[in-house]
């Protein structure tokens, strides 16, 4: 990396890594952006939309839409403050170009409407700053494209997405595959639109950009700045809210599909849906650092979701709708040769016991700071209490969506606990038809027989399932978060220190567990799992640690890429990036250990759940 901050473009295999690409958005569609100038990953209009690019998934025919100046060498990337505006310097032997790229909103956005606030266009601003470049422009989309010039630019039919783009420029393009000559001080405006006409004069997409940051920095203004790391705080909050379909309040896992948590490996998922648990953890981070309105929009939408589903699934659509069945891309070489590529999701039809609590979590935090539940969807909750009554007896996937056979896991046995304990409090405190007495005294029981079943005297720990035989599990350390075992009881202070002994993958790093001892039906390794991690700094401020929990807590914060983001994986050797990108809950982990630990700092308890009426 030079004095500017440029650092040289590296590939592997013929692909960027993942941490340096930035994310763009606008509460509907998704795009991400190379520190090469190009967008390799595109799904418009909507998240699960069949990507217009997906270079990164395969170089040669995944498409991408390319602005880069050739003999590119270095290259260096940041988002205008507080925003999802983002910019890219990218160096030359002869000259330096900046490329501005956003999501338009439109003017006057405010982004805690649940109306659409993007006009359905890609600006891309290019600027020389300095020298003289020849600019390539290629505009490719996945699959066979019609392209036509007409008067107001090329317009391309994509049959493959059931997609129309237009192509507007500030000068005239010889064509979709071309390169044009710049000199410093000259501009170029380019919009990508696919939902009606946008500006493309370079005055008209500076305003539009100008527009577009002011609306995101006038929403990020609201997220709190008194915890640790505040700018990354903020910034997990950006890429949040770009993961929020404004219109309901659903919030996707991540933006993109198949990126794998081993290279050359199978574990590859398609993430761009919403999962019923991470309502649960992502309202609590939100509400918490001045986002209301997000928090209650995603419980709105779980809560509406669950009431009129068939049975409680595990994941839906943004429209909470059962996602496309789930289906191998044979097409697509994958990520770094990382086959095979999949569009849908097969967990969506799994058996998962915790999905009970987090639905009765939500409803408990949805009451709990002023919204009302309807008779009919207690009755609803209602009933999904009662079949946690007995579902953790038999075995489930679990959190991590093993492809083996099932087991009783002790994370799904202790969110039916959650759902017990979250109706006992709702009918007392609401005086809501139901049988609180029991539902406490079961909640009660169960915690006691998890303590007891889960317990392995051996190894001196809880571990993944209830019964012997158990190996290590991560997910044992959002417990305390649950409110399930007090983070400092015996069995779970021995736990965190197993976890943080066996489990380490170095770094301060976790495995979320060992597939050798913990069979999940893949028989890979994988990469370290952040949120785990930052479970792990919750628990040690929970115990007292605090000075362990603000060191940890600083290590991981240093994984994060230039620009903030954080993958669901990262591999332990390198410090690479894997799995999915950017995910959401791994940001939601930073942001609850920020909070925690900004309490802790102003010598409050640290608040492992939501504390209200806990009492």
């Amino acid at each position: 990396m030079d004095s500017n901050g440029l650092k040289r473009l590296e590939q592997r295999d013929g692909y960027l890594p993942i941490e340096d690409h930035g994310l763009l958005g606008d509460g509907r569609g998704s795009a991400l952006v190379g520190r090469d100038g190009a967008v390799d990953f595109m799904c418009v209009p909507r998240f699960d939309s069949a990507p217009v690019f997906c270079g990164l998934l395969d170089h040669r025919r995944g498409g991408q839409f390319l602005i880069a100046p050739k003999d590119l060498h270095s290259s260096r990337q940041w988002y205008m403050d507080d925003t999802a505006v983002l910019v890219t310097r990218i160096q030359t032997p002869t000259g330096v170009v900046e490329v501005t790229d956003a999501f338009l909103l439109r003017p006057g956005a405010v982004l805690t409407e649940d109306d659409p606030a993007g006009v359905g266009a890609l600006a891309r601003r290019v600027h020389v700053i300095a020298g003289s470049v020849d600019l390539r422009v290629l505009l490719r989309p996945r699959g066979d494209v019609r392209t036509e010039r007409q008067s107001d630019g090329w317009h391309l039919d994509c049959p493959h997405q059931g997609i129309s783009l237009r192509l507007g420029s500030s000068r005239p393009l010889p064509g979709c595959d071309c390169t044009l000559p710049m000199h410093s001080g000259e501009k170029l405006a380019l919009t990508l639109s696919w939902d009606g006409p946008v500006p493309t004069s370079v005055e008209e997409v500076d305003t539009a950009l100008e527009d577009t940051a002011r609306a995101w920095r006038h929403w990020s203004a609201h997220v709190v700045r008194d915890v640790p790391r505040a700018e990354l705080v903020r910034r997990s909050a950006i890429t949040l809210k770009l993961l929020d379909h404004l219109e309901n309040g659903a919030m996707i896992a991540a933006p993109t599909s198949s990126l794998p948590e081993r290279i050359g490996g199978s574990r590859n998922w398609d993430y761009r849906y919403t999962w019923i648990r991470d309502a649960a953890y992502a309202v609590f981070a939100l509400r918490r650092i001045g986002l209301p309105m997000e928090a209650g929009g995603f419980l709105h939408w779980a809560l509406t979701t669950a009431q009129w589903s068939d049975r409680p699934r595990v994941l839906y659509d943004v429209d909470g709708r059962l996602p496309q069945p789930e289906t191998v891309d044979e097409q697509l070489a994958g990520y770094r040769s990382s086959a095979p590529v999949r569009w849908g999701n097969a967990a969506a039809e799994q058996i998962q016991h915790d999905v009970y609590g987090e639905i009765l979590d939500c409803a408990f935090q949805w009451t709990a700071t002023g919204g009302r539940l309807g008779s009919s969807l207690w009755q609803r909750l209602s009933v999904l209490t009662e079949q946690a009554r007995h579902a953790w007896r038999t075995p489930d996937r679990g959190i991590w969506e093993v492809r083996t056979a099932g087991r009783p896991f002790t994370y799904s046995a202790a969110m039916c606990q959650v759902a017990l304990d979250r109706a006992a409090r709702l009918v007392n405190r609401l005086n809501l038809p139901g049988d609180a007495e029991t539902w406490a005294k079961e909640a009660s029981r169960l915690t006691d027989h998890i303590l007891r079943e889960a317990w392995d005297d051996d190894t001196g720990t809880l571990t993944e399932h209830l019964g012997p035989g158990g190996g290590l599990d991560a997910s044992l350390l959002a417990l305390p978060l649950r409110r399930v075992v007090p983070a400092d009881h015996p069995r779970m202070v021995a736990t965190t220190r197993a976890m943080a002994s066996r489990l380490d993958a170095g770094g301060g790093l976790l495995h979320r567990y060992l597939p050798e001892l913990s069979p999940d039906g893949l028989d890979q390794p994988e990469g370290a799992f952040v949120l785990c991690s930052f479970w792990l700094v919750d628990n040690l401020a929970g115990q007292g640690r605090t000075d362990e929990a603000s060191e940890l807590f600083e290590r991981l914060c240093s994984y994060a890429s230039p620009l903030g983001l954080l993958s669901e994986e990262i591999d332990p050797g390198t410090g690479a990036f894997l799995g999915n990108f950017p995910q959401a809950l791994s940001h939601v982990g930073l942001i609850s250990s920020a909070v925690v630990l900004g309490r802790v700092n102003r010598g409050v308890r640290p608040e492992l759940s939501t504390h209200a009426w806990f009492s």
